[in-house]
């Protein structure tokens, strides 16, 4: 298995595993998405390769707004985490944190950050095996004006 950072040729491989982990989108918008993304200068993803398959994907940006429980910017935010489950518990997501926690660091960042739903008691789970500490817990608010 190796991490490689993907590149616009890896744009279906990438949109392919995004797919798996936001299934409510519509493929083209979050092809186009990261279309972009694969561009950005203040953005990174990386490929978990195996077997001449991508098993997974992690999505970095750089934040320098205000990030939930942080006290130092820009902050590297993880803004996606996927391994297909035949491949998971095998340390695939640490490796790509590791990857990303490099890039996070070489661009100024001394923390990364990442967020999950209030009711995503698996995915919580998963930050914290990878070592993140919870910062805060919100419930959002939105009013539509007439």
């Amino acid at each position: 298995m190796i991490i490689v950072k993907a590149e616009q040729s890896h744009l279906h491989q990438v949109t392919n595993l995004a797919m798996q982990l936001w299934p409510d989108n519509i493929e083209s918008e979050l092809r186009a998405d990261f279309a972009e993304i694969l561009d950005s200068s203040t953005d990174i993803v990386y490929l978990a390769n195996a077997e001449e398959l991508s098993i997974g994907f992690i999505h970095m940006s750089l934040r320098h707004d205000y990030v939930e429980g942080s006290d130092s910017s820009p902050v590297g935010y993880v803004e996606g985490i996927y391994v297909d489950t035949v491949f998971r518990h095998r340390g695939i997501s640490t490796r790509l944190l590791a990857a990303v926690e490099e890039w996070s660091r070489s661009m100024g960042c001394s923390q990364i950050a990442s967020d999950t739903e209030l009711d995503n008691l698996g995915s919580q789970e998963f930050h914290k095996k990878l070592g993140f500490e919870e910062a805060n817990r919100i419930v959002a608010f939105i009013k539509n004006l007439s």
